[in-house]
């Protein structure tokens, strides 16, 4: 964004929003567009590939500390979480980084070798294109791969639920054996279950809202961060509600996969991390070298195959065009 883009952007968040909340929207967007540029020219964190593993389940967004709160709930978690440097502060930045040509030129042959499985969307490409034009994801590169994201939407909580993403990896693993499996869940990203079934009003494209809780806007077009930033909901309920998409993804994703193939190093990790007001940001703006960002899991467990779960979900040629692909992603979070 340049400057020019920026003191529009500002003008028309005054319009809408009003003086003092268009003015803390675009000091906001300021800072993150100064931060994010200073990532481009200085950044951190390790590829994936320099750890010994051979399943890898990614959990998007996953903080350490949020995954420590909830560690004595499972034997699989210890209470002290092990922390890593992800080479990304968001999917496309870690998506790049750790997968294409570009980047990871002398992993290819691991690559090659892999199978991912993956919810995030971003697999069908690194946008914004300004950020990573250099760089171009390859499906083809991997031994395979599983977009469940284009046939195992759920439409009730506008995600790919964390159930459908086992399914397909334990059905992947018992098929194709590969020498490495990539499970790329979506939880505990936004959108959180719990908000959606208090505040259905808020996701609903139809609600043209009313003005008590955010004035000089239009409220259905105001994301959660905004809410969060101005008071519309307090951190206190948003942190729980991602706690409570952390459990359901440990709960219905990680757990079964733990039960029902065999691997020897498993490990649990994160693209990247979420802020909730820390460094003055909120979610995940790309290369933002904000340690709450890149700070990451690494929690290794074993799993082994009890036999006991049979995949049911199967892979369709669903095609999913561009309109709906921009859909899904705003329902993500992404605008």
């Amino acid at each position: 964004m340049t400057l020019n883009d920026w003191l529009k952007e500002s003008k028309d968040r005054m319009n809408d929003y009003g003086l003092r909340t268009g003015g803390v929207e675009a000091a906001k967007a300021l800072w993150t567009g100064v931060l994010s540029r200073a990532g481009r020219k200085w950044n951190y964190g390790t590829s994936v590939w320099e750890y010994e593993w051979d399943v890898l389940l990614v959990l998007d967004t996953c903080r350490p500390d949020v995954l420590s709160e909830v560690a004595h709930e499972y034997d699989f978690i210890p209470q002290n979480v092990p922390i890593m440097n992800s080479l990304g502060s968001a999917s496309p930045e870690w998506i790049a980084k750790n997968f294409t040509k570009t980047y990871a030129s002398e992993h290819l042959d691991e690559i090659r070798e892999t199978a991912y499985v993956t919810a995030n969307l971003f697999s069908d490409g690194l946008e914004p294109e300004e950020v990573f034009s250099d760089a171009t994801f390859n499906p083809e590169l991997f031994l395979l791969c599983d977009e469940v994201w284009r046939y195992g939407w759920d439409e009730e909580y506008d995600t790919t639920p964390p159930d459908a993403m086992a399914d397909r990896a334990i059905a992947v693993h018992r098929e194709y054996d590969p020498q490495n499996l990539i499970v790329h869940f979506m939880q505990p990203h936004t959108p959180y279950r719990t908000l959606y079934e208090k505040y259905p009003e808020w996701f609903d494209s139809t609600h043209t809202g009313d003005e008590d809780d955010a004035p000089h806007r239009r409220d259905r077009d105001w994301r959660l961060w905004e809410r969060l930033r101005h008071d519309v909901i307090t951190k206190d309920e948003v942190w729980e509600a991602y706690k409570d998409n952390l459990r359901w993804v440990l709960d219905k994703g990680v757990e079964p996969i733990l039960e029902n193939m065999d691997a020897d190093t498993v490990a649990i990790t994160a693209d990247h991390g979420e802020a909730f007001g820390e460094w003055g940001l909120y979610a995940h703006p790309h290369h933002a070298p904000a340690p709450v960002l890149k700070q990451v899991p690494w929690v290794t467990t074993t799993a082994t195959d009890s036999g006991e779960y049979e995949p049911q979900l199967e892979p369709d040629d669903s095609v999913v065009d561009d309109d709906e692909v921009s859909d899904r992603l705003e329902a993500l979070g992404y605008k």
